[in-house]
């Protein structure tokens, strides 16, 4: 889950920045002095707009993807308990010890 939601940050950054570079061609002839004296605060606030992407879509991701696994596996320990449960199609070593 962690890869897919890096690589949907970064390539929703990438995207952006290529918007904004499309949007800002008209200061094209300064490049050179734009990086030169703002380079390192361009280059962080890129990387805080990745890591930013990156924990929204992580947090969706588990929003969306994880929402109801606690009751899955309550209702799956609980079929486990029972005699007639699907614990023969689980081993034994992932069994729940409370009886």
């Amino acid at each position: 889950m962690i890869a897919n939601t890096a690589f949907a940050a970064a390539l929703t950054t990438f995207l952006m920045v290529a918007w904004l570079a499309g949007e800002l061609s008209f200061l094209a002839p300064y490049k050179a002095g734009l990086f030169h004296e703002h380079g390192l605060i361009i280059a962080g606030a890129v990387l805080m707009l990745f890591l930013q992407l990156c924990a929204l879509y992580y947090a969706i991701a588990r929003w969306l993807f994880l929402r109801e696994t606690g009751r899955k596996l309550t209702h799956i320990d609980r079929e486990l308990l029972t005699s007639h449960g699907v614990h023969e199609d689980v081993p034994p070593h992932l069994w729940s010890t409370r009886r």
